[in-house]
């Protein structure tokens, strides 16, 4: 809960930096958001794993259909990642990414991970596939990620989740060139970052400008009606440059603080189950669910620094939590509440002094 107020704290002053006109509706969602995360808590996981394949099953729906009455953005005409019922618009890969943790816990804690690889790596693919198609690489290589962890999450071996991408590597060769040609933006923006710093105007770019954003924020940052430029997706996809120009770079290192919060919550869930016995298919899931959940917030956390650092391309990927944005916001609450959910779950079943922490073991007299 601390990293979560932490990160929607800092979203409120990026987005108050770049876009002082969206501030109330973003404190607004940010607040809905909360709401989420307490009512998934409240939920034990074998809520989750129940309602799993159904859950799984809509996502999947919902892909498809923004493949044929989806719409793409100001900057993307040509995708379709967004659907539109009435006043309200969403991305279903977001929701993608919770119903594929969700079905592949359900999965493995019902079924097992001996001889089950076939069928989660299908669930895997066609997931992956209907999010490539819209096209949307940016998001498709991280649902196909989380898959991976999932697997090693679940007891997969190594060796098997080896072959596995090895073997998918060969199938999609052939099919690899069609796409780029197909959607050669990929290939201009992937060029276009390696000879970024052969170019005259490296530095008025919209990495560059992030940048320096990020400079002149310095150790306490110039709060968030100090002068600046604006640039593009400085609320969105390049939001932690107008949290550091806001808070400098303490606010900037209370975030990856927020980050590492969740990662070592969801490890600590892990850590737990392994004192429960015996291993129930509920514990199981619950563990499944919570790394499955990390992943998701830090594993997207970490592709958006990396834009905004320079080192990866522009994907197109928001700052969990921080960017502007109701559909990542949404997603990636309902995921902490399973978080919450797990490590509840995983506490009622350890034996009851280790339950109690504040319980001291004493030397009898």
């Amino acid at each position: 809960m601390i990293a979560q107020v932490l990160l929607l704290t800092l979203g409120l002053l990026g987005v108050a930096t770049a876009r002082p006109d969206l501030i109330l509706d973003h404190g607004s969602k940010a607040l809905l958001a909360l709401v989420f995360t307490f009512a998934a808590a409240r939920l034990r996981p074998r809520a989750f794993l129940k309602v799993a394949p159904y859950f799984w099953g809509v996502t999947l729906l919902l892909l498809l259909l923004t493949l044929f009455i989806g719409h793409g953005t100001e900057t993307s005409e040509g995708t379709k990642r967004w659907l539109e019922f009435g006043p309200v618009r969403f991305q279903p890969s977001e929701l993608a990414k919770l119903g594929l943790v969700l079905q592949l816990a359900s999965f493995f804690s019902r079924r097992g991970v001996q001889h089950k690889l076939i069928s989660a790596t299908l669930m895997i693919i066609f997931t992956t596939a209907l999010v490539i198609l819209e096209p949307d690489l940016g998001s498709s290589v991280l649902i196909f990620g989380l898959g991976i962890i999932l697997m090693y999450a679940a007891g997969v071996r190594i060796t098997n989740i080896t072959g596995f991408v090895f073997a998918l590597g060969l199938i999609g060769i052939p099919f690899l060139g069609r796409y780029l040609e197909r959607h050669s933006y990929i290939l201009e923006r992937f060029f276009g970052h390696v000879q970024r710093g052969e170019t005259m105007e490296v530095g008025l770019d919209q990495i560059g400008m992030a940048h320096r954003d990020l400079n002149f924020g310095g150790l306490w940052g110039l709060g968030p009606d100090g002068p600046r430029w604006t640039y593009f997706a400085a609320h969105t996809d390049m939001v932690v440059a107008s949290v550091g120009f806001s808070t400098g770079l303490l606010g900037v290192a209370m975030l990856l603080f927020a980050y590492w919060l969740i990662v070592s919550t969801a490890l600590q869930v892990s850590q737990l189950a392994t004192r429960v016995r015996p291993m129930t298919p509920e514990i199981h899931g619950a563990t499944i669910m919570a790394t499955g959940a990390m992943f998701m917030v830090v594993g997207q956390a970490f592709v958006n620094l990396a834009v905004a650092a320079g080192i990866f391309p522009v994907t197109g990927v928001p700052l969990p939590l921080v960017s502007y944005g109701f559909s990542s916001m949404l997603t990636m609450s309902l995921a902490l509440g399973v978080i919450h959910s797990a490590m509840r779950e995983v506490r009622r079943h350890l034996p009851a002094l280790e339950a109690s922490p504040d319980m001291v073991p004493v030397a009898a007299d």
